[in-house]
């Protein structure tokens, strides 16, 4: 494993996928328990992506984490997909971590709801009742988190939530990472939770394999702090790791 500081951000690469998303559950595992020596229970947003594949089964796979003292949310949603879509990113979380633990309550953002901006405040709504402890996320081929592409990223945004339209290469990576047959496919609006939606947990443990990650992974390292790069945010954070595979950390020096 070769390691580094950029910032505030701690970066760890790894040869191996599987390397990668073992030491990120390690970690979210050991923060877990660390928090809950002082805590009754915790709140922890989860990203839905295949990237995050590799840190979901090995947290799935350790029985010694306390499910049912956790609250668990989700970082967006599409908006119009049929609430069964197997691309729904609840759906996701749910056939990969959310029906295999007993969390204390799972959130999950409504993709069907009539109204995104009455979707969007009722979410608002629980994220403030439930400050956030934990967040697992990755980065998109375009630099964004959760669904704050650089068009709409805003690292001072007034809301927790918000409708979103999804630029190209977003949409266009939903096809590469084979959630849908073709760009035409993939919904052009989402709810995402903001860009200090995401920064204001106390701890973040980012996951991001993969060769065509490679480029967003050298920005969000070296580029300037910017949402022409969203993740670059992460620089600032004061416990934030990014941990990526040899390949998504092709481009780094």
């Amino acid at each position: 494993m070769r390691e580094f500081k950029t910032d505030a951000l701690q970066v760890e690469i790894f040869e191996t996928r599987d390397e990668m998303g073992k030491k990120a559950a390690d970690d979210v595992a050991a923060c877990i328990k660390k928090e809950l020596e002082t805590k009754d229970e915790l709140n922890m947003i989860f990203a839905a992506a295949p990237s995050q594949n590799d840190v979901l089964f090995h947290l799935c796979e350790k029985t010694d984490i306390e499910w049912e003292k956790i609250n668990a949310f989700h970082m967006d949603e599409y908006i119009g997909l049929p609430a069964d879509a197997p691309q729904g990113f609840a759906n996701f979380l749910k056939d990969r971590l959310f029906d295999k633990k007993p969390f204390k309550s799972v959130n999950l953002i409504n993709c069907s709801a009539q109204d995104p901006n009455e979707e969007s405040a009722r979410y608002s709504k629980l994220l403030m009742d439930n400050p956030t402890n934990i967040v697992v996320l990755g980065i998109g081929e375009n630099g964004h988190i959760a669904f704050n592409d650089p068009p709409v990223a805003d690292f001072d945004d007034k809301f927790l939530v918000k409708p979103v339209e999804l630029d190209q290469i977003c949409r266009q990576q939903q096809v590469n990472d084979g959630c849908f047959a073709k760009i035409d496919d993939v919904p052009k609006y989402a709810l995402t939770l903001t860009i200090p939606a995401l920064t204001r947990a106390a701890h973040m443990f980012c996951i991001v394999p993969c060769s065509t990650k490679a480029e967003a992974v050298k920005n969000t390292v070296s580029a300037e702090i910017s949402t022409k790069c969203p993740a670059t945010i992460l620089r600032k954070h004061p416990d934030a790791t990014l941990y990526c595979d040899k390949d998504a950390a092709a481009l780094i020096d």
